[in-house]
């Protein structure tokens, strides 16, 4: 069912007790973006135009973060996909996922293959790998809990800000000031009480099982482990490319959109929309 939507504007669903945001914008083959932690639908803002002239665009408020109600849990963004999916009447979609939303894009053409069309994972962390030993490590959580608990979450924020993996390397100010919002609006119910799913104990795909068209994106600036952690991934999937965004670190559709977009662009225009077959 194509988009008959001019302006991309807040929309709203409930799935399992939970009412989720989403938008949707432009028509064409249907492409859902999906942000990383702490973020929301708000960080796909430089793609949107540049996607929505040839794609039907839809981005989501995973549950607990953004404007959407529910506690977080990185097992239950799967079902709220889906559920998004069966309520927009889409049959096959291409799925963008970026850092935390890789996994929820990972873990997605894991369980239900036959919706995609194609998937991109930006910025993965290592645990999509399956490494022995592979946490995702490079976010203290633990830490973080501790934290909020002994000075709740303006300290958290003041913490997370100066993170290596939230450091713009873009000296564009509506881009810092779009990564302000999001970090402010993130109300951190995964820190403040005992998560549903703890993203630490969630089991990794099987990669080995995706045989969709697969692209593993990531900034040239982004920290080690992520880069590392790309090149894994990239290896283990059979239909993957891996490609790297100039000038950029972990946000990198912040920092370098023109870049970006190019290669999202690309690899889109070459396989979103195809029927959800095995890769070649």
């Amino acid at each position: 069912m194509p988009s008959s939507l001019a302006p991309d504007q807040d929309l709203y669903f409930w799935v399992e007790g939970a009412r989720l945001r989403y938008r949707d914008a432009g028509s064409g083959s249907a492409v859902l973006l999906i942000h990383g932690w702490t973020l929301d639908l708000d960080m796909w803002e430089p793609q949107v135009e540049a996607l929505a002239g040839s794609f039907r665009v839809i981005r989501l408020d995973r549950r607990g973060f953004g404007l959407s109600s529910g506690r977080p849990a990185l097992t239950d963004d799967v079902a709220d996909v889906q559920a998004l999916c069966r309520h927009l009447a889409l049959k096959h979609v291409s799925v963008v996922g970026m850092s935390q939303g890789a996994r929820v894009a990972a873990r997605l053409a894991a369980i239900e293959p036959d919706l995609l069309s194609c998937i991109v994972l930006d910025g993965p962390p290592a645990s999509i790998a399956g490494t022995p030993g592979s946490g995702d490590g490079d976010v203290p959580l633990a830490e973080f809990r501790s934290l909020v608990r002994a000075g709740g979450m303006d300290a958290f924020r003041s913490a997370w800000s100066r993170h290596a993996l939230v450091q713009l390397r873009t000296s564009d100010p509506r881009a810092r000031e779009l990564l302000s919002r999001m970090i402010a609006r993130y109300r951190g119910e995964d820190l403040q009480q005992p998560p549903v799913n703890p993203i630490e104990s969630c089991d990794s795909p099987a990669l080995g099982s995706i045989r969709k068209p697969v692209l593993v994106i990531g900034g040239a600036l982004d920290i080690e482990s992520r880069r590392n952690a790309a090149e894994a991934i990239a290896r283990k999937l059979p239909f993957a490319k891996q490609r790297v965004v100039p000038d950029a670190g972990h946000l990198a559709n912040l920092d370098n959109p023109q870049a970006y977009n190019a290669l999202l662009l690309g690899f889109l225009e070459q396989h979103a929309g195809a029927p959800p077959s095995e890769a070649p």
